[in-house]
């Protein structure tokens, strides 16, 4: 057909070894052909959590640039695409000498990237500056979840960033993690005259780490089966309140989207000072379909 561009991508089940489960992702690794008008099209139209273009990288010390588009907006920073988009720079010799360190351009900054293992890599990804913001009524958020106040742990939710804003709220145990449902209009009464887009955590201690759930209705979202942008501040919420397990605290999981159906898991690794950026979020990569937009 004349007028019609073809543009190879990949999609793959990021926080999982298994097929099909994770949180999917589709990767553009040549998007510099790509206007990023038909970028946000694109990811609109695929329909995933998160969409990314590797384009030429504007630092030097980075291999590569990378472009994440919600359905509805391109973000600074998200943790299952830049996990993702490691894998497939990888996987497709993209990253020079198949170095096991390396860093990712992105809106927020440079990422630094590292991987264990060649044959099935382990790929970790280093949280950016994790800002503190507001705290928030339990009873409120209670009632956005459409919870009861006692399914909340005796803890302020909390406004953290790592360049995507979420409200972290802590609850009892898992079947409350499970029962939560995010009301939008209540999420508005809960947020006030806060304009920017904010995602709800909701998660529960277990000896493992946490079992977690977020929602990003304001991102076109409704529920993330995993989110790695938010799993360094949830680190820092636990580590905060006492909130993680283990002998030491400086290792520990999150399971996410099991309610969903896509059951992630999410490795956690406290390097030094947590507050001192030490925060290192890491999962495996499963590849699912090679294919071919044209448009």
């Amino acid at each position: 057909m004349s007028g019609t561009n073809s543009h190879r991508y990949r999609v793959v089940d990021v926080f999982t070894t298994e097929a099909l489960e994770g949180n999917p992702l589709a990767v553009f690794p040549d998007g510099s052909r790509i206007h990023e008008v038909t970028m946000q099209r694109i990811a609109k139209e695929l329909n995933l959590s998160e969409t990314v273009f590797l384009v030429p990288p504007t630092r030097p010390d980075c291999v590569a640039r990378v472009r994440i588009f919600t359905p509805n907006r391109e973000m600074a920073f998200a943790g299952h695409p830049t996990i993702g988009a490691s894998f497939v720079l990888l996987d497709e010799g993209m990253v020079p000498n198949h170095s096991s360190r390396f860093s990712l351009d992105e809106k927020v900054g440079a990422v630094p990237i590292r991987f264990d293992g060649a044959d099935r890599p382990l790929i970790w990804l280093r949280t950016p500056p994790i800002s503190e913001g507001a705290t928030y009524d339990r009873t409120l958020c209670a009632h956005a979840l459409g919870l009861d106040p006692d399914d909340l742990l005796d803890i302020a939710p909390q406004l953290l960033s790592a360049g995507n804003p979420n409200i972290f709220i802590p609850l009892k145990d898992k079947a409350a993690v499970d029962r939560a449902w995010l009301d939008a209009h209540a999420l508005k009464a809960l947020k006030g005259a806060n304009s920017e887009p904010v995602c709800v955590f909701v998660f529960a201690p277990t000896p493992e780490g946490a079992y977690s759930r977020m929602f990003a209705l304001e991102l076109g979202v409704f529920e993330d089966p995993a989110t790695g942008s938010a799993t360094g501040p949830l680190a820092a919420y636990m580590i905060k309140y006492r909130l993680v397990s283990g002998s030491d605290g400086t290792r520990f999981l999150s399971e996410q989207g099991t309610k969903m159906g896509r059951r992630s898991i999410l490795h956690v690794q406290i390097r030094g000072d947590a507050g001192a950026n030490g925060i290192e979020v890491g999962g495996y990569v499963t590849p699912v379909v090679e294919a071919t937009l044209t448009i």
